[in-house]
């Protein structure tokens, strides 16, 4: 009997939310042995310092559950393995590989500085270069231009491009990891029209690997959701970066990117309006940054900067769905 892909989607999307849901708990309760728990900054919130302890590094199980249901299901599926899920697929871990340094030189070493900045975008950007000189070999280097349906060959200056995406959206997504469920909630949000958009273009691999994150990132939120029993880490916000990077480039949506996952984009923004105005006026813009962090200091609740942040996203999801099917 030969099954539709909708029903082999349906299928994974269940695996990966079970899975999700038998492992966390074990999980939480050896990362709380073995004291892999996060570590507030001193200059923090107050009302975060509560957090310290709380078990970090949960980015190991929304990253191999997703790779590894997608491996053993090409085995019987008709979703395989190819040139564009093989890059998604190294964007996700090898970007999340880059985090667990991170994460581990922080909590085992007990560093907190953790890898050195300079270091850190050495290796995202080296990851960049190999994403480029990979995708280039068997696709284009147009993008298209939505609203005035226009497309544009970059050739080498695409290079450009792609490398300020993954750089940007890695560190984006990293900076918007710093309340209970924001950045996975937003991920699940920015995923949904990226998934559309594979749908539409029969592009059924990628979108099959869109459907076991998504189902994996819920199975996570469940356990991050106020008040988080665990927190993702530079593992699994630097890999979620790497992963909808690598989704918007091979699926030719570079720039509804910027639309779709603008609040990534405001995230990293803040940082960097914050520190730059502050060097040149020692004045702040913003109470504090990230643009959450903000929003906190205004007398907001956490939850109510999540939730406030979530429905911004699904607008510009909306948004930005619409704007790739006219």
């Amino acid at each position: 009997m030969e099954f539709s892909n909708g029903f082999y989607m349906i299928i994974g999307f269940i695996i990966c939310l079970v899975l999700m849901f038998v492992i966390m708990p074990p999980m939480i309760n050896y990362l709380h042995k073995i004291k892999f728990g996060q570590t507030e900054r001193e200059e923090g919130l107050e009302s975060h310092k509560k957090k310290n302890g709380t078990p970090t590094m949960g980015g190991i199980a929304f990253i191999l559950v997703p790779v590894v249901a997608y491996f053993l299901m090409s085995l019987f599926t008709p979703f395989k393995l190819d040139m564009n899920t093989g890059i998604i697929l190294l964007a996700f871990v090898g970007y999340g590989l880059i985090g667990f340094i991170d994460d581990y030189i922080i909590v085992v070493k007990k560093d907190n500085e953790g890898l050195k900045p300079a270091y850190k975008f050495a290796l995202q950007s080296i990851l960049a270069v190999i994403f480029f000189f990979i995708y280039q070999t068997s696709s284009s280097t147009e993008i298209w231009i939505p609203i005035i349906d226009v497309t544009f060959d970059l050739g080498y200056f695409y290079f450009i491009l792609v490398f300020i995406m993954f750089t940007a959206e890695t560190n984006a997504v990293n900076f918007t990891d710093g309340l209970d469920g924001l950045c996975s909630g937003q991920m699940i949000i920015a995923l949904i029209p990226f998934l559309c958009f594979a749908l539409i273009q029969g592009v059924d691999n990628v979108a099959f690997l869109i459907v076991l994150v998504i189902a994996s990132l819920l199975g996570y939120l469940k356990f991050n959701k106020h008040p988080a029993k665990i927190f993702m880490g530079d593992t699994g916000s630097l890999a979620l970066g790497g992963l909808i990077a690598a989704i918007a480039m091979v699926l030719k949506q570079e720039i509804l990117l910027v639309i779709i996952g603008f609040v990534f984009v405001a995230e990293v923004l803040s940082v960097i309006i914050q520190v730059t105005y502050y060097k040149k006026t020692h004045k702040r813009i913003f109470k504090m940054a990230p643009l959450h962090h903000h929003f906190e200091k205004c007398g907001w609740s956490e939850t109510k900067v999540v939730t406030r942040f979530w429905l911004v996203g699904v607008v510009l999801a909306v948004i930005g769905l619409i704007l790739g099917v006219m």
